[in-house]
């Protein structure tokens, strides 16, 4: 697993409580918690590729550092309806 997704899931834990990981691969995880649809991480070297549903998105690991990205994780699961 890549350096960038363990320090990412640190912080997710920290952030969002009954989290669950699942390791896809060594550059993927998916997110889960419970009545929420899963997330899906892939770590692309430079960028970081979050998916949930039919959405995508792409960061730039330079700028979107985990701590950034573990916040938005926590937002998703705070403003999403189970």
């Amino acid at each position: 697993m890549s350096e960038y997704l363990k320090q990412l899931k640190i912080q997710i834990v920290s952030k969002v409580h009954g989290i669950k990981f699942q390791d896809v691969s060594p550059v993927e995880i998916s997110v889960f918690k419970e009545g929420f649809p899963e997330v899906r991480i892939r770590d692309e070297r430079d960028y970081v590729t979050v998916r949930y549903g039919s959405q995508s998105i792409k960061y730039d690991k330079w700028y979107t550092k985990p701590e950034h990205l573990a916040e938005m994780i926590k937002v998703f699961y705070t403003t999403q309806r189970k």
